[in-house]
């Protein structure tokens, strides 16, 4: 992605949702990176474009466009370019049959088979994540304990904006990893093995 034009950005917006973001930027050459959750959408595009953008977007009720440390407007067209790329080192990686259902964040929807993923990841370098409808189509399928794994729990938080009444946490240690792996075990859903 480094290869990518680096003259693009990518700015939080606050206080409203992937519809009304998406119709005060339409036409500043400025796209949605991220459906975050109820609130918080990411846009992503030319710098050139962003002053108009946070303009229409304050205009339209944004409480805050927050300008993002990045260093290109990752998850837009301008990816596009890397893509081809991407697809050849993802084609080179191995890979075996899915042993579980996985949500890709890229179309909310459920795969099952693991070649699905070459063409996948590659549109994903490109395409908004749908973060939103992926947790929601996860509850949708049965899912109501989330956790992450890493440092940090922005994921977590996210999730909780999303389902109010979801199990959550996150793993970034052997102890939270207790922790995590004792709510999988006493959530009422889980089916036993």
């Amino acid at each position: 992605m480094q290869a990518a034009d680096a003259s693009g950005g990518m700015a939080a917006v606050l206080g409203l949702d992937a519809d009304a973001v998406a119709k005060a930027i339409e036409g500043t050459g400025i796209v949605i990176a991220n459906d975050n959750a109820p609130g918080q959408v990411v846009v992503t595009g030319p710098l050139a474009a962003m002053p108009t953008a946070t303009e229409k977007l304050k205009a339209a009720g944004a409480k805050r466009v927050i300008p993002l440390k990045v260093s290109g407007a990752f998850h837009s067209p301008a990816m596009k370019a890397v893509a081809p790329k991407l697809a050849e080192a993802i084609r080179a990686t191995p890979f075996h049959p899915l042993k579980y259902p996985v949500i890709a964040n890229v179309d909310a929807q459920v795969h099952t088979n693991s070649s699905d993923f070459v063409t996948l990841l590659e549109k994903q370098v490109h395409s908004p994540v749908q973060w939103v409808a992926s947790v929601r189509r996860a509850a949708g399928e049965g899912a109501t304990t989330f956790i992450e794994f890493g440092a940090g729990n922005v994921l977590t938080g996210l999730v909780k904006r999303i389902l109010p009444d979801a199990r959550t946490a996150n793993v970034s240690d052997p102890a939270t990893l207790k922790e995590a792996l004792d709510l999988v075990r006493q959530d009422p859903h889980r089916e036993p093995g």
